[in-house]
């Protein structure tokens, strides 16, 4: 084999891969999207609980998660143009940036969530049933909703880290980057799940 029928069948490759990770992206967003619609039909029949639990939230968390991860999004591409350029020690750098821009956002979300188990606001808890229908509904779609999402950074977290050993052995080059370039996608999506999720269940009251 030639090596420029080589080099067409690597960009090939890359491309399929690229494919693949749009297409599942595609799902995410269809996943995450009836969650929306599902939380935007309860509030509207329950709005003064919606409304009481929202108030039980950290708006000053949330925001600051929020900026969290939009600047770890600005890391991840910014590590992904110095792979490009050929620049490894930096994409190491701005890659171990990303990720631990995710263990503070995780560290919140567990710190906010411990102070919802304090209080007995969770599903399964002593007091949950002895609230109202539209308060359980908000605690419960609260809980799978976040808790979806930090699995979802989870997952991006185990992607970011693969990349860096990728990056530092030399497998992520600046001519063969699909895999930082698909898992940087992948926390882009990450992030815009939550730009969604912060304002309908932190800021609309």
């Amino acid at each position: 084999m030639t090596e420029k029928a080589t080099h067409i069948e690597a960009h090939a490759d890359d491309e399929a891969k690229k494919l693949g990770m749009w297409l599942f992206i595609f799902t995410e967003l269809l996943l995450f999207g009836g969650l929306f619609l599902v939380y935007s039909v309860f509030r509207a029949k329950y709005p003064a609980n919606f409304h009481e639990g929202s108030l039980e939230l950290s708006v000053t968390i949330g925001a600051i998660n929020t900026i969290v991860l939009l600047v770890s999004s600005m890391t991840i591409a910014m590590s992904l143009t110095a792979i490009q350029k050929n620049n490894r020690k930096l994409a190491m750098t701005l890659i171990s940036v990303t990720l631990f821009l995710a263990t503070v956002f995780l560290f919140n979300k567990v710190f906010e969530w411990g102070a919802k188990f304090e209080h007995g606001l969770y599903p399964g808890s002593k007091l949950m049933p002895m609230l109202e229908r539209g308060d359980l509904l908000y605690f419960s779609l609260y809980f799978f909703m976040t808790g979806l999402h930090a699995l979802h950074i989870i997952v991006g977290m185990v992607l970011l880290t693969i990349c860096l050993f990728k990056v530092k052995s030399g497998n992520v080059n600046s001519k063969k980057y699909i895999h930082l370039e698909n898992g940087a996608l992948y926390w882009h999506l990450v992030d815009l799940i939550w730009i969604f999720l912060f304002p309908l269940l932190y800021l609309i009251t």
